[in-house]
């Protein structure tokens, strides 16, 4: 696709936009070409039917087609023209998270706004970090203060941080969901699916080195991926343009002390690929 969009084509995918739109359907955004894989939604309709056309689109359900990654040519990305971001262009990190989050505004694009959150945890730390941790959702402490990862958690999420040899100011963390769920519950599908494209946008603005998933949430989220925590971890996902690992949450290291042990070992890894030195003895 050298040569970019056929017109047609061009002109069929600007009409699905605008379909779409009109549902109320406004962010977007694909996952960079990857062989197709039978895990996943995408990789088993794409499997199924590797000659895709346009005009099969009515015949498929709404979900199916918001699974497919339909393959745009790196320089005519169709859906950044039609559905224009407000920090597109900018080069400045931090100046695109500001604009994301003013965009965001007091979100009420889900029911999370009317089940008992008293802010939007948005993200924090270094927007030019080559590291950057997600989450699940906030929770008590971190729908008071407006930070991820300020309770408990956040205490052992810092000494992680800290038994790598780096400090919280130099990653940057966020959530896959910005509002704290009733009773901390777990996200729902759908809540997961409105709050997750501005967490890409983030990711998009800071384009870190790599990526550290925590939990089966934020992984089975991200990666788009229903599997245990044991085929998850260990070894590294190629996601947007950067790679991403998975470990346990800290708050489930909290529940069970025993598994820090095996954390360490993904935080290692993560350092090999980022080429930190390792120190001899991990966080407790």
């Amino acid at each position: 696709m050298a040569g970019g969009l056929d017109p047609q084509l061009k002109r069929a995918l600007a009409e699905r936009v605008r379909y779409y739109n009109e549902l109320g359907i406004y962010d977007f955004y694909r996952r960079e070409p990857a062989e197709a894989n039978p895990s996943t939604i995408e990789g088993a309709v794409i499997q199924a039917n590797p000659t895709i056309q346009p005009e099969l689109g009515e015949q498929m359900t709404l979900s199916t087609k918001a699974a497919i990654a339909v393959p745009v040519a790196p320089e005519t990305d169709l859906f950044e023209v039609a559905s224009p971001k407000p920090e597109s262009g900018v080069t400045d990190p931090l100046q695109a998270l500001r604009l994301i989050r003013e965009d965001l505004g007091d979100c009420t694009r889900c029911r999370l706004h009317k089940q008992g959150r008293k802010q939007i945890v948005f993200g924090v730390g270094n927007p030019d970090a080559e590291l950057m941790f997600i989450g699940e959702a906030p929770g008590a402490d971190e729908d008071q203060q407006g930070e991820p990862f300020v309770g408990r958690a956040g205490q052992l999420l810092n000494n992680m941080i800290k038994a790598m040899g780096l400090r919280r100011e130099d990653v940057y963390i966020a959530n896959i969901i910005k509002c704290r769920p009733p009773g901390n519950r777990t996200p729902e599908r759908d809540e997961c699916d409105t709050c997750s494209p501005f967490l890409m946008r983030q990711i998009a603005a800071i384009k870190p080195k790599a990526i550290v998933a925590l939990g089966a949430v934020a992984a089975k989220t991200l990666l788009a991926i229903n599997a245990p925590m044991s085929e998850f971890r260990g070894r590294w996902f190629d996601f947007r343009g950067t790679k991403l690992a998975v470990t346990y949450h800290p708050a489930f290291l909290l529940r069970d002390p025993r598994q820090k042990k095996e954390a360490w070992k993904d935080l290692k890894m993560v350092m090999r690929e980022l080429g930190m030195a390792i120190p001899a003895k991990g966080t407790e």
